[in-house]
C-alpha cells in the first residue's frame, strides 16, 4: 500500500515539478564545472577593471561556512547564464567570488565592509576595481547590496528588476534574443568592441600558427602586419604581445634559413612557445562575442571582429602611412585569410587601385567603400540563400541612424539598386570618431594599473611606436621602409632584454 502511495504522489507532482525540473539538474549536477571567477587581493582589481561586462556580482564567502557551501550551486546556476564560453548571454554581468577566509583577502573584504556570509554586492565592474563599499542608506550608490538572493530563482529576479530585463533561468543560447544587448544602431556599443577586436586579433593570430601559414613568401607580409598593430592596435595588450613577437622573431622565424628554394620556414626551438603565445594576453580569446555578438552561432563573431579591427587601424595612421598601411592590410587578407571566395574579392579590390593613397582620409574612406561592396554582394548572397543574420541583416553603412548628415540624397539607380549621394567629408569625419575616440575610450581601460597613460597619451604614443628586430627589418626593408625607420633605436633599447619564459 505505501508504495501505491509513493507511486501516486509522484504521478501527482510530475506536472507540478516538469517546469523546474531543468533547474534542479542544474543546481544538482556535480558534473557541472563552477563558472563563477574566483578573484583575491591580486586578481580583484585587474581581472573586474578589464571585464568587459556592463555589469558584475561579487560573492563574498567563507569556505567553513556551511550556508556558503549550500548556497554555491545556486550562484552558480546564476552565473552559468552570464560566465564563461558556453553562457546564454555573455559579456553582460560578470559573475565572480571572493573567499573572506583566506588572511591574503581580509584587507580586500574589509574595503567592502564584509560583515557576514554569503554576502552579494553589485554595480558596474570598474567601480568595484576602483573602490570599497559602505552600507549606508542612499540605495542611489553604483555599488548596491543584494537583499534578496537566497536562491538562483530570488537572484535573477533581483537582476531582472535592476536591469528591467527579462533573463530566466529556462533561457537557451541564442533563444530570448530581445536581451541581445549587442545592437549595431546604438552609437555607444562600439566602445565594448575593443573587446571583439582582441578576440579577433587572437583567433587570427592562432589560425596562421595552427595551420602553419608562416612561410618564405609570407613571414615579410605578417611582420609587416605586426608592426602595424605594435603601431596602432586599439588595445595596448595586443600591441605589446605583437611586439613580443617581433622582438623575438629572429628566433620564431631565422632569417639566416630563408632562402628563395626553401617553401616554408624551419621549425625553431621556439616553436611550442610561439604556439601558446597569447598575443592580446593569457585571457584572450574568451570564447565569445559581444558587439559582434550575432543572433544565430554561425553569423557575425570573427568576421565583424576583423573589420572592426581594420576600420580602426585606418583611423589612426598619419597620411604618411595611408599606402603602407593599404598594402599590409591588403598582403595579410592575401595570405592570412583562409575563406577563399572572401580573400579573392578583397584582394581583387586592392588589385584596382592604380594610385598610391597620399592621406589618411583617402584610405579611410576607401575601406569604408570596400566595406560596403562587400556587403552589397552578401545581402544579394544570404537573401538568396536564406544565410542571412535576421536580427543583423547585411546593410549599407553607416545607416541615418548613426550619420544622418553623411547623407546627401538618396536615388534609383537603373538597375534597380538604391544609389546614396554620400557626403564623404561628414562619413571620413564620423569614421574617425566612431573607430577612433569612441572605440578607444574603452579600450583606455585595458591599459596596466602601473601605467600612467591617459586614453589622448596612448593615441599619441601609439601613432609613433615601432616594433622591428634587426633580422627582420633586413628581410623586409624595401617592403617596410616607412615603419623601420626607427628599427635600430627600437632594437637597441630591447637587445639587452631576455626572452619571455612565460606565454600563457
Amino acid at each position: 500500500m505505501s508504495r501505491l502511495i509513493l507511486l501516486f504522489l509522484l504521478l501527482v507532482s510530475f506536472d507540478g515539478a516538469h517546469s523546474s525540473r531543468s533547474i534542479l539538474r542544474a543546481v544538482n549536477d556535480p558534473d557541472l564545472p563552477d563558472v563563477a571567477v574566483d578573484l583575491n587581493s591580486s586578481s580583484f582589481d585587474q581581472v573586474l577593471k578589464e571585464s568587459p561586462a556592463s555589469f558584475a556580482v561579487v560573492e563574498f564567502f567563507a569556505q567553513w561556512c556551511p550556508a556558503c557551501r549550500n548556497y554555491k550551486p545556486q550562484y552558480e546556476t546564476v552565473a552559468r547564464l552570464f560566465n564563461g564560453p558556453d553562457a546564454v548571454h555573455p559579456g553582460i554581468i560578470f559573475m565572480a567570488r571572493v573567499d573572506c577566509a583566506l588572511t591574503t583577502n581580509t584587507e580586500l573584504c574589509n574595503r567592502f565592509s564584509v560583515r557576514h556570509y554569503p554576502m552579494l554586492l553589485w554595480g558596474p565592474p570598474s567601480k568595484f576595481a576602483a573602490g570599497g563599499w559602505e552600507p549606508t542608506e542612499d540605495k542611489k550608490g553604483e555599488i548596491l547590496y543584494i537583499d534578496d538572493g537566497r536562491t538562483s530563482e530570488r537572484l535573477l529576479n533581483w537582476i531582472n528588476k535592476q536591469m528591467r530585463s527579462s533573463f530566466s533561468l529556462e533561457d537557451k543560447k541564442y533563444e530570448n534574443e530581445d536581451m541581445l544587448r549587442v545592437n549595431a544602431l546604438d552609437p555607444g556599443q562600439i566602445a565594448r568592441a575593443v573587446y571583439d577586436v582582441e578576440e579577433a586579433t587572437a583567433n587570427a593570430f592562432n589560425i596562421i600558427v595552427e595551420t602553419k601559414m608562416i612561410k618564405y613568401e609570407t613571414r615579410a607580409p605578417l611582420i609587416k602586419f605586426l608592426q602595424l598593430l605594435v603601431a596602432h592596435h586599439p588595445s595596448k595588450r595586443c600591441r605589446r604581445g605583437s611586439a613580443e613577437i617581433l622582438v623575438n622573431s629572429d628566433e620564431f622565424w631565422p632569417s639566416n634559413l630563408l632562402s628563395e628554394t626553401q617553401q616554408e620556414v624551419s621549425p625553431s626551438p621556439e616553436k611550442n612557445m610561439l604556439k601558446s603565445f597569447r598575443i592580446c594576453g593569457k585571457d584572450v580569446p574568451r570564447g565569445y562575442w559581444i558587439f559582434c555578438r550575432g543572433s544565430k552561432n554561425d553569423t557575425r563573431g570573427f568576421s565583424c571582429g576583423l573589420w572592426v579591427l581594420l576600420h580602426s587601424l585606418s583611423v589612426r595612421i598619419e597620411d604618411g602611412e595611408s599606402h603602407l598601411t593599404f598594402t599590409s592590410i591588403c598582403e595579410f587578407v592575401q595570405n592570412f585569410f583562409i575563406c577563399e571566395e572572401c580573400r579573392q574579392h578583397f584582394y581583387k579590390m586592392c588589385s584596382s587601385v592604380s594610385v598610391p593613397f597620399n592621406s589618411t582620409r583617402d584610405f579611410t574612406l576607401w575601406l569604408w567603400a570596400t566595406h560596403n561592396e562587400v556587403n552589397k554582394r552578401l545581402m544579394k548572397e544570404e537573401a538568396d540563400l536564406g544565410t542571412g543574420d535576421p536580427k543583423f541583416p547585411k546593410m549599407i553603412w553607416p545607416p541615418k541612424q548613426l550619420c544622418s548628415s553623411c547623407y546627401l540624397s538618396s536615388s534609383k539607380e537603373t538597375n534597380g539598386s538604391v544609389g546614396i549621394d554620400w557626403d564623404e567629408d561628414q562619413v571620413f569625419k564620423f569614421l574617425v570618431s566612431y573607430y577612433g575616440k569612441t572605440l578607444v575610450s574603452k579600450s583606455k581601460d585595458l591599459s596596466d594599473s602601473s601605467s600612467g597613460e591617459t586614453a589622448t597619451e596612448d593615441i599619441a604614443a601609439s601613432a609613433h611606436a615601432v616594433a622591428v628586430p634587426v633580422g627582420a627589418a633586413l628581410a623586409i626593408a624595401v617592403a617596410s621602409c616607412a615603419f623601420g625607420a626607427l628599427a635600430c633605436f627600437w632594437r637597441s633599447q630591447q637587445k639587452n632584454r631576455k626572452p619571455r619564459k612565460s606565454w600563457s
